[in-house]
């Protein structure tokens, strides 16, 4: 999970596993695999590097590089 800020200033909490695309219109867009869209302040690039993050803390990324490494591309 990543916390984010709405507009009006108030923090959420978004599961970042959920997450399809982010966008910058100039407000971060981002649009989970639901549908839904939630607009936050935090850059695009700041959201990224936090699901980022989120991910190597799971564990998800490192297993990811093991898999296509033992698949030997």
């Amino acid at each position: 999970m990543i916390r984010l800020t709405r507009l009006n200033g108030k923090q959420i909490t978004v599961n970042a596993l959920l997450v399809e695309s982010i966008e910058e219109t100039p407000d971060t867009m981002i649009t989970l695999i639901t549908g839904k869209k939630i607009t936050v302040l935090e850059p695009g690039p700041e959201v990224v590097q936090q699901i980022t993050q989120y991910m190597r803390s799971i564990g998800s990324v490192t297993g990811t590089i093991k898999s296509l490494d033992s698949e030997g591309l």
